[in-house]
């Protein structure tokens, strides 16, 4: 289905090692020969649909303006109104009115096609549009009873934890469920992941693939990843990225770990006001791509621990109100011995609830699908128990054995 080299492009912060001439390319490949005629027909709607959002359709907008936005990841009207007029204006040198204008314009060529809503709606008109929202099963009775159904899309959720809480296998196992069809709880999409710590595993994906019952070698191809390597490289790549979800259905966008990046290059609190507002424009971005594509955004989080808390439990988040605020739902993992709890503990509807689940070979599972053997083993060895003093009673008064000697054992059993 895809047979593309994408190539991200960018400079290394001062002070950083010069790898590459200053340039870090993100490749994404992803090779799908079978159904070609399907194929082709899809990548004519896509051709189609790019034409009729083209940025030289817009007035005010030439061809000196149009190179500049296509050199900085704008290629389309989506684009344009995914980045906004503040971000249009630092591109092209244009004063903020123009482009808060070319914007409004774009906005309302959206409206006209019926991709955004209008300005004023009813809540009617509302409720429809949540209900065409789709939503990705976790592939545990637990989590989507938390989430109410799976991840949702046109939203952010952020899942929060320390180290072995479970968020990047959680991630793992999103990245395979989001392939299944829609019968079976998924929305059949890519996913676009964005590695910034180096843990994706397609190891992993394989065995929760076959766990699951797909093909590991399709599940593979339809996961397109992407190294970041500083925080910079990682906004650069979702803004990049954003064109080629309409083409490549991507449903998800996973960012391991959205924060991780900005707390490793920006310490002390000289510098907390910029890592915040950099960080900032990243996590809006992701709401934004989230919200004009209706694919579903998941960021992990670091924490950190709070030396002001003497009761409760000190964990924090990393980020701040700035993620805090952005952020749709908010999940935090946390570990229980062998066991995992998720709780809920920001969201417009769901309750703030807490479950239990654990991890396996197929990634995150519910916590009673790895005992279910254990219980089975232990209810038939009671059983067998059970007969047994009934069979040794029956052969004493058969056979007169003195049953004085034997009546300790009697209670024993009983109980």
């Amino acid at each position: 289905m895809f047979s593309r080299e994408f190539l991200v492009k960018t400079n290394l912060d001062e002070g950083e090692d010069h790898v590459d001439n200053h340039q870090f390319y993100a490749n994404f490949s992803l090779l799908d020969k079978t159904n070609k005629r399907t194929n082709l027909s899809n990548r004519y709607r896509t051709i189609r649909y790019m034409e009729d959002l083209r940025l030289d359709a817009l007035p005010g907008v030439g061809p000196v303006t149009t190179k500049k936005l296509s050199d900085a990841g704008i290629h389309n009207i989506m684009d344009l109104i995914v980045r906004g007029p503040v971000e249009l204006a630092e591109i092209t040198g244009m004063d903020k009115d123009t482009a808060a204008n070319i914007v409004e314009k774009a906005r309302q060529a959206l409206v006209e096609g019926g991709m955004i809503s209008k300005d004023f709606v009813s809540a009617t008109e509302v409720y429809k549009r949540r209900q065409e929202i789709g939503k990705i099963t976790t592939g545990t009775e637990c989590l989507d009873l938390l989430l109410d159904g799976g991840l949702e899309t046109q939203g952010l959720t952020e899942v929060y934890g320390e180290f072995g809480s479970g968020k990047t296998q959680f991630c793992h196992t999103m990245c395979v469920t989001v392939q299944k069809p829609k019968e079976e709880g998924g929305l059949d999409g890519t996913v676009l992941y964005i590695d910034t710590e180096n843990t994706f595993r397609p190891e992993r994906i394989v065995s929760i693939a076959k766990a699951h019952g797909m093909d590991p070698e399709k599940a593979l191809d339809r996961i397109m990843v992407a190294r970041a390597y500083n925080s910079a490289h990682q906004t650069l790549i979702l803004e990049e990225a954003s064109h080629m979800i309409q083409e490549n259905n991507i449903k998800l966008l996973v960012v391991d770990s959205a924060v991780g990046l900005f707390r490793a290059e920006y310490l002390g609190r000289g510098t907390l006001s910029v890592r915040q507002q950099r960080l900032n424009k990243f996590v809006h971005l992701l709401v934004r791509i989230a919200e004009t594509y209706n694919c579903a955004a998941l960021a992990t989080n670091q924490v950190m621990a709070s030396p002001d808390v003497f009761f409760g439990d000190p964990t924090r988040p990393i980020g701040g109100n700035v993620v805090a605020h952005t952020s749709t739902y908010r999940i935090y993992f946390k570990k229980s011995g062998k066991k995992r709890i998720a709780r809920m503990v920001d969201s417009p509807h769901h309750p703030e609830q807490e479950v239990i689940f654990s991890l396996g070979d197929a990634g995150v599972i519910d916590p009673d699908s790895d005992t279910k053997k254990k219980s089975t083993k232990t209810i038939k060895s009671s059983k067998v128990e059970s007969v047994e003093p009934e069979i040794n009673v029956e052969s004493k008064s058969d056979s007169n054995v003195d049953v004085d000697s034997k009546t300790e054992d009697i209670p024993e059993d009983s109980e």
